[in-house]
C-alpha cells in the first residue's frame, strides 16, 4: 500500500525544523554512511549524522507527531519506529534503484527492527526544487511522490524504489522506517480499509449493530494476525 498522510507536521513546524537542519554547522554528512552494500553504489546525497544531538531532537519531535496521527496509525499499526533521519539532494544528486535492508540496528540500543514500512516526510516545498520525485514500483507500474512540505509517503519497504536527480534547489526530507504489528502488506491494507469503513459508518450513525459486528471483525482479524 502505497499512502499519503497530509499534514503530518504543521507549516510553522517544517520551518522551524528546516532552520534548524540548514544552520550554520549542522552534522551533515556522506549519506553512504548509512547505505548497505546494494544502496552505497547507487547513493548520492547527504544526511544529518544519525548519532547527532539534532537528529535525536528532530526526530524525537516527529515521533511525537506521528503517535498523534490517526491515519498513520491506522495504516501502519506501528510496532516499533527506526529513529527518524534527514537526508537533502542538492543538484546532481540522486539514490537510484534500490530495496530497503530487511532489518536495522537501532543506534545505540542494541535492539533489530524489520523493515515492513519506508516512510518519507516531505520537508521542502516542492516548487522550491526540480526532480526529486520519490519513485516507487509496484506491479502496478511506477508511481511518483513529490509532495507538500509537512506531508508524508508510506509505502513496503520492499518495494524497489527510487529518488529521481535534483536539477534545481534542494529537497529537504526525513526518512525512516517502520516495523508494524502486521508483517503482511495485504493483511495491512484490508484491516485499513475495514477501519476507514468502521469511522465512516460511525461519523454517520449507521446501523449500531452492523457497527458492532464490523468492529469485531476488525479486532479479531487484528487479534490473529498481529505479532505482538
Amino acid at each position: 500500500m502505497l499512502l499519503r498522510i497530509p499534514d503530518v507536521l504543521p507549516v510553522q513546524q517544517v520551518k522551524a525544523l528546516r532552520t534548524r537542519l540548514l544552520a550554520p554547522g549542522a552534522p551533515w554528512v556522506d549519506g553512504r554512511a548509512t547505505a548497505g552494500h546494494q544502496g552505497a553504489p547507487v547513493k548520492h546525497n547527504r544526511q544529518i549524522d544519525e548519532s547527532s544531538n539534532l537528529a535525536r531532537e528532530l526526530g524525537d519531535l516527529i515521533l511525537g507527531a506521528l503517535e498523534r496521527n490517526p491515519l498513520f496509525i491506522s495504516a501502519v499499526l506501528p510496532n516499533r519506529v527506526y529513529p527518524p533521519m534527514f537526508n537533502q539532494y542538492e543538484p546532481g544528486m540522486h539514490f537510484g534503484s534500490h530495496v530497503d535492508g530487511a532489518v536495522r540496528l537501532i543506534p545505540g540500543s542494541g535492539a533489530k527492527l524489520r523493515t515492513d514500512v519506508s516512510a518519507t516526510l516531505f520537508l521542502a516545498a516542492p516548487e522550491d526544487y526540480d526532480g526529486g520525485e520519490l519513485l516507487v514500483e509496484d506491479t502496478y507500474g511506477s508511481h511518483s511522490a513529490k509532495l507538500s512540505a509537512g506531508d508524508l509517503v508510506i509505502y513496503p519497504a520492499s518495494s524497489v524504489h527510487r529518488v529521481a536527480p535534483v536539477t534545481r534547489g534542494a529537497r529537504l526530507a526525513s526518512f525512516f522506517w517502520i516495523q508494524s504489528l502486521v508483517r503482511d502488506d495485504a493483511q495491512r491494507s484490508l484491516l485499513f480499509d475495514l477501519d476507514r469503513a468502521v469511522q465512516r459508518l460511525n461519523a454517520t450513525q449507521a446501523d449500531a449493530e452492523a457497527r458492532l459486528q464490523l468492529t469485531g471483525c476488525y479486532h479479531n482479524l487484528l487479534r490473529q494476525w498481529s505479532e505482538a
